[in-house]
């Protein structure tokens, strides 16, 4: 029972770290119907924005801070340069952004090196509680409480906000909105600063979580943050918190009980999905 309690503990963290770049991938895509494959350049930015300011300064906060405020200026900067020219086409979005994730990646060896960097927790987060023989990391709490806050936040924010009510509106009927006084493409960017933003915060997140971040770690996980999209279901803000934290449960189960299975588990988990239930766990109305 005990360790049933660690890897279910170990496995949320990983599931809300997924969550954090699955959100902001399913808020661009749901509300923008935006195939962002550059988010995973995003996320890679966030982490060693924040991991320099950390080892300069020693305050984690501070890096969180930095690594969200990386993420608005990507994201503003992807948004007014990269996306809006190929609005409405898939095809375009996938070839562009793909290509930028690239430039991205490179571009992170360019400024920051092309070594990997070693991460601490910060010290008050570094420790960890006993209950009994169960073993529960600081760390890991931290995360799974964050990853908690932010979901019930953007979805209050998208819910029961005159804010949310625009952006819903903005995507069901552009030109009604418009003809209403508000700026929707001003709108939409936000949207898409956020979506960066929560990218750049995974990051930072997942920087003391692995203990080691690297320039292709940003693909990697951009692949991952799709996954998560399709399983949950395409533009399901709840789809990607469930989705995301099976992945996370089925990884840590799987790499402790069948190690063999643990990278292959989320293809698998996506292959189930999509033959019973190809609009994934959580279909979106509309």
């Amino acid at each position: 029972m005990d360790l049933i309690v660690t890897l279910g503990v170990n496995g949320l963290a990983t599931g809300m770290l997924i969550f954090l770049l699955a959100a902001g991938l399913t808020l661009i895509f749901g509300l923008m119907s935006v195939l962002n494959f550059a988010h995973g350049g995003l996320f890679i930015w966030g982490a060693y924005a924040g991991v320099w300011i950390y080892t300069a300064t020693n305050s984690f906060i501070l890096a969180i801070i930095l690594a969200i405020l990386t993420g608005l200026v990507l994201g503003l900067v992807t948004e007014r340069l990269i996306i809006r020219p190929v609005y409405g086409n898939h095809i375009q979005q996938i070839l562009i952004t793909l290509g930028f994730m690239l430039v991205l990646q490179e571009l992170i060896k360019v400024v920051f090196g092309p070594d990997q960097k070693a991460v601490d927790p910060p010290a008050w987060l570094a420790s960890s509680f006993q209950i009994g023989d169960v073993i529960l990391i600081k760390y890991r709490l931290f995360i799974i409480i964050v990853g908690l806050l932010l979901f019930f936040t953007i979805f209050f924010l998208l819910k029961k906000t005159r804010i949310g009510l625009i952006v819903r509106a903005g995507v069901m009927n552009r030109e009604m909105v418009q003809t209403l006084g508000i700026n929707i493409r001003f709108v939409f960017m936000a949207v898409f600063m956020v979506g960066a933003a929560l990218a750049a915060l995974s990051g930072v997140l997942h920087a003391p979580y692995s203990g080691v971040i690297y320039a292709e770690m940003g693909l990697e996980f951009s692949i991952l943050a799709f996954i998560v999209v399709v399983i949950g279901g395409m533009g399901s803000f709840t789809g990607s918190l469930f989705a995301a934290l099976l992945v996370g449960l089925a990884q840590a189960f799987m790499a402790y009980y069948v190690p063999a299975l643990s990278l292959a588990v989320n293809m698998l988990i996506m292959t189930i999905v999509l033959i019973f239930r190809p609009q994934g766990l959580f279909k979106v109305k509309g």
